[in-house]
């Protein structure tokens, strides 16, 4: 749910978003404010997640707290669990939200325009449906001084991405869908607290190394497992991909492993000491980090048959971490030297020219990542370690230029994750004391609002799909219906003509009817037992050059309908189904998926 702030006299943005310490433009774009960016007094403000928490200091009080941060005294006591005489400590840490988490309906509110406001935006539209489910109302008539709860939207896109979580019980590797919010469990007792996921590019694999330090493949599109390799304790588990999606490379006993998905062949250089191995985009040389003769940290290339080995830094310093090599292959970044102290530097491949990332206050930068046109890096820069730390979620150029703070998370540092078309970071927050994050968010660069996805299962890890439409697609294909089409890969099988997912379904059947689409439309929409609701709209259209029309459910659909819609299409040629012919084929699915599965459809 969204925190909203209500505007006193004197507040400006900058102001407000001081106080939480976010960027101004976040608070903007949470709130679609427009040039010349003026606010009101009594305006309700959603203010995205910042640093909500002060150390007490000689003098405050709960009073003068909430009056300089402009909230309830009564949201300090329930945040922070203070009981009667609600009396404070210096040197107490207090927990400060930016405001109630209901939105108070105004005059002339609609629920459209609330979604729009307050970016409850799903694939670029206002879904306002969300926030009338999310709470319960029974139609979407609101009126004012009615209290709403205003929740994050599922983004609408298409791909997913892969992440390691205890929600199942145990560590295993995720999905999350991003066109419908659904999660989907891939493994079952495999992953570990250290598993990362690792995309192969064309998104068909996920390689992950889980319990028992066992590196495993998943094929998505077969929903099968493969073991590979398995590790050996403190050896490290970066894996990546070559460019054609075919091998992995990766360092164990003093080798460079290749690895081949599909033959199950492996080749090995000998290569003391090598860690961070990946491919360039030829296919054809290795990026590593190795000591070198003086056993000083280096980044050296390879070709891919051990020969040409040449180094392409000259450090004199301590070991470089976290080596990534950006997707056009002509610069790479590292981390040096350690923990404590991790600076950010980029060397060009080419030159050896390096640049120095200036990063976060304290010093601490970790997870930088490649946007996918290798012009910008994403960070994590640790923060405010006085009051328990949290990390900002930066960008800068690939030369250290433009460092900008995009958004905040109450973790010590996250993991970061570029969508594949450079738009959209996602992250980890909702960290508890011991470090572990329990929430999932994403950002728009162009309008950097954080959207949570997940939150109250433990994540430690996270990856999204290098391309938008991932192999978790599955062709469903009738004989008898003379018919074919594409659908969630995890959906399940109930009969022949029916496949269940939690977030969707599907069924298929004929109509033999010879009455004119329109009127096959209507008789089906508006059934004696009303299962689209009292006031379903058909749409007429055109599937595979053949008359068609969508039906599209009222408000008032039942409940265990799930969001049923329907598509009948007249089929080329009438098809015989024991001994009967049949003019019309029908799809039933739910609403948020017929488009998708219609989109594939094709007539054997």
């Amino acid at each position: 749910m969204q925190l909203f702030y209500t505007v006193r006299p004197g507040d400006t943005l900058y102001q407000i978003a001081r106080r939480w310490a976010i960027p101004v433009d976040s608070l903007i774009a949470a709130n679609n404010v427009i040039p010349p960016y003026t606010i009101y007094v009594g305006q309700q403000l959603s203010v995205p997640p910042g640093v909500d928490v002060i150390r007490v200091r000689p003098g405050d009080t709960i009073y003068t707290i909430s009056q300089y941060f402009g909230v309830p005294q009564a949201l300090i006591f329930e945040i922070n669990q203070l009981e009667p005489p609600y009396t404070i400590q210096v040197g107490q840490l207090l927990k400060v939200p930016p405001g109630n988490p209901y939105y108070i309906v105004q005059p002339g509110d609609t629920l459209y325009q609330i979604a729009r406001r307050f970016n409850v935006i799903t694939g670029g539209r206002s879904n306002y449906e969300l926030i009338r489910q999310v709470n319960r109302l029974p139609s979407n008539l609101i009126f004012p001084g009615m209290k709403l709860v205003i929740p994050y939207a599922p983004l609408g896109d298409q791909g997913f991405i892969a992440y390691i979580s205890n929600r199942g019980g145990s560590y295993d590797l995720w999905l999350y869908n991003l066109s419908d919010g659904g999660n989907v469990q891939l493994t079952t007792g495999l992953g570990d607290l250290f598993s990362i996921p690792f995309w192969s590019p064309d998104s068909r694999h996920i390689a992950f190394v889980g319990r028992n330090r066992i590196l495993y493949v998943f094929n998505l599109a077969e929903e099968k497992m493969a073991r590979i390799d398995q590790f050996e304790e403190g050896e490290g588990s970066y894996l990546n991909w070559s460019p054609d999606s075919r091998k992995l490379v990766y360092t164990r006993q003093n080798h460079i492993i290749l690895y081949d998905v599909f033959t199950h062949q492996s080749e090995r250089i000998l290569q003391p000491g090598a860690t961070d191995t990946q491919w360039f985009p030829n296919g054809t040389e290795l990026l590593f980090q190795a000591p070198d003769p003086s056993g000083i940290s280096q980044l050296f290339r390879i070709q891919t048959d051990g020969t040409g080995k040449r180094q392409i830094t000259q450090n004199t310093g301590g070991r470089l971490n976290h080596v990534r090599l950006s997707p056009d292959g002509l610069y790479a970044l590292y981390t040096t030297p350690g923990v404590s102290i991790s600076l950010i530097y980029t060397v060009d491949i080419i030159t050896g020219i390096v640049s120095e990332v200036r990063g976060g206050p304290l010093a601490k930068n970790y997870f930088p990542a490649w946007s996918p046109d290798s012009s910008s890096i994403a960070y994590s820069a640790t923060a405010f370690e006085n009051i328990g730390y949290f990390s900002l979620i930066r960008t800068v150029g690939r030369q250290g230029e433009g460092d900008r703070t995009r958004a905040i998370s109450n973790c010590f540092a996250t993991p970061i994750t570029w969508s594949p078309d450079g738009r959209n970071l996602a992250y980890l927050s909702g960290c508890n004391n011991q470090g572990m994050a329990s929430e999932l968010w994403s950002i728009d660069i162009g309008h950097p609002v954080p959207i949570r996805l997940i939150e109250g299962v433990a994540i430690t890890s996270l990856q999204w799909s290098p391309m938008p439409n991932s192999a978790l697609i599955r062709t469903y294909r009738s004989t008898i219906y003379k018919v074919q089409f594409q659908y969630p890969a995890h959906w399940q099988k109930i009969t022949d003509e029916r496949y269940e997912g939690t977030e969707g379904f599907f069924q298929i059947s004929a109509i033999s009817s010879d009455e004119p689409i329109h009127k096959v439309c209507q008789n089906e929409a508006f059934q004696q037992l009303l299962p689209y609701g009292s006031s379903p709209r058909t749409i007429q259209t055109q599937i595979q050059h053949q008359e068609a029309c969508f039906i599209i459910p009222s408000e008032d659909q039942p409940t265990e309908m799930r969001n049923q819609a329907a598509l009948i299409v007249q089929y080329p040629q009438p098809i015989p189904i024991e001994g009967t012919t049949y003019n019309y084929f029908i799809l039933w699915a739910d609403q948020d998926h017929i488009n998708e599965i219609s989109s594939t459809l094709i007539f054997l």
